[in-house]
């Protein structure tokens, strides 16, 4: 139980999301936690300082059905308070006229609106932070649509010429026909600015042995694309697949699930950089899609018929997945590793071990030797170096 102090504490330096007019019903969600709109509902107070996402479904009168979800990031400042409030025509939270803004901060600054205000549950923070630790205010101003708002209906016509497997033109077409889906033409097309990732390098003036063996392994695309549109930053390639990965797992955003499987198989794609030059960004990475995939595929998640836990189901990773497929090459990549590096190895099986447990799947191999598990004296064990880490961990073999 929070005591007194520690709660006026968080009151006065945590951010508030003070949110005007919304109907009854309607679905609020900040980051990994999401709130059915009661009659005195007017928003979210102690949201700790930093990146947040910010979510909402309209419903019927009733409160049975709703809208396609919009979402947006916010970067709260330390005791900000960020006002919108509903517009009933358009359907949607909209921002105020500064001078209003002001009126609005002063009187939740006055505590005129806090028995209005449900508190962040801090408990669930940590999941949140896992899921986000890379995205930054540059994240969000280098990506986001113009508006900031991230919605399946502005993403009509987008991905025509995308290749999308069966399951995803499933959901394309789900999120089209949908009850609530307005007509095309009412909404402009309106995109985050993902970084393009080419699916299939071509390149004229070069002999067909070198085009496939560039296609094989995506290490130089890789490094191509880390000078050329992340300025050298290996945390800029991170923050844009955890950006795309909230907005697709929360935001519902189709284009924003093809950025992410296009950044996964990119990643999982090389085959020389996980173990040369690369090595402190694959254990990131590693580690990055392992929390997506344990925080998405939790049994027990569900926020109703808007819930994200509709998106993130087990059909979306049968064994002939992408991810699945990707995931067999990289494990096998690491087993087959003369020299791994020991958190990379680690995190390579923690990954595994989930993929096998929440999903069933096998990544068994032919040989004696399960994968990336070596006996302690085996001869065909990759060699495992100990790199100093600024964490202090302490990578194992076993």
């Amino acid at each position: 139980m929070m005591d007194a102090d520690k709660a006026l504490e968080l009151l006065k330096s945590g951010a508030t999301l003070l949110l005007l007019d919304v109907p009854q019903y309607t679905l609020i969600g900040i980051d990994t936690q999401v709130f059915s709109v009661g009659p005195a509902f007017k928003g979210i107070k102690m949201i700790p300082p930093g990146v947040h996402f910010v979510f909402y479904s309209s419903s019927t009168r009733d409160g049975k059905e709703f809208s396609p979800i919009t979402g947006f990031f916010i970067d709260a400042g330390y005791s900000q308070v960020v006002v919108r409030m509903w517009d009933q025509q358009e359907e949607r939270l909209i921002k105020v006229p500064e001078e209003e803004e002001e009126r609005y901060r002063q009187a939740v600054r006055s505590f005129e609106f806090d028995k209005h205000l449900g508190p962040y549950d801090l408990s669930l923070y940590a999941d949140w932070k896992r899921l986000s630790n890379y995205v930054t205010k540059s994240t969000i101003e280098r990506l986001e649509p113009i508006g900031g708002e991230i919605t399946v209906t502005y993403e009509h016509g987008m991905l025509k010429n995308t290749y999308k497997s069966a399951m995803e033109r499933v959901l394309d077409e789900q999120l089209r026909n949908s009850k609530f889906s307005s007509p095309a033409e009412k909404h402009p097309k309106r995109g985050c600015y993902y970084t393009p990732i080419p699916r299939i390098i071509k390149r004229k003036g070069i002999e067909s042995e070198q085009l496939t063996s560039l296609n094989l392994d995506k290490t130089e695309l890789l490094e191509t694309l880390l000078v050329k549109d992340y300025g050298g930053s290996e945390e800029s390639l991170l923050g844009e697949l955890q950006f795309a990965f909230i907005a697709f797992l929360m935001g519902q955003s189709l284009e924003a699930f093809m950025q992410w499987k296009s950044l996964v198989s990119l990643l999982l794609g090389c085959t020389e950089a996980p173990f040369q030059t690369r090595s402190q960004l694959f254990t990131k990475f590693i580690k990055v899609i392992y929390y997506q995939l344990k925080y998405g595929l939790q049994k027990d998640r569900s926020v109703g018929e808007a819930g994200t836990s509709a998106l993130l189901d087990d059909s979306w990773f049968s064994s002939d997945s992408f991810l699945h497929c990707f995931c067999k090459d990289f494990f096998s990549l690491v087993q087959d590793a003369s020299v791994v590096d020991g958190d990379l190895l680690s995190w390579t099986r923690k990954l595994k071990e989930l993929l096998e447990n929440s999903l069933g799947w096998e990544f068994q191999q032919k040989s004696a030797v399960d994968g990336i598990y070596f006996e302690e004296n085996d001869e065909y064990a990759p060699v495992v170096e100990m790199l100093d880490e600024p964490s202090g961990s302490k990578p194992t073999t076993s």
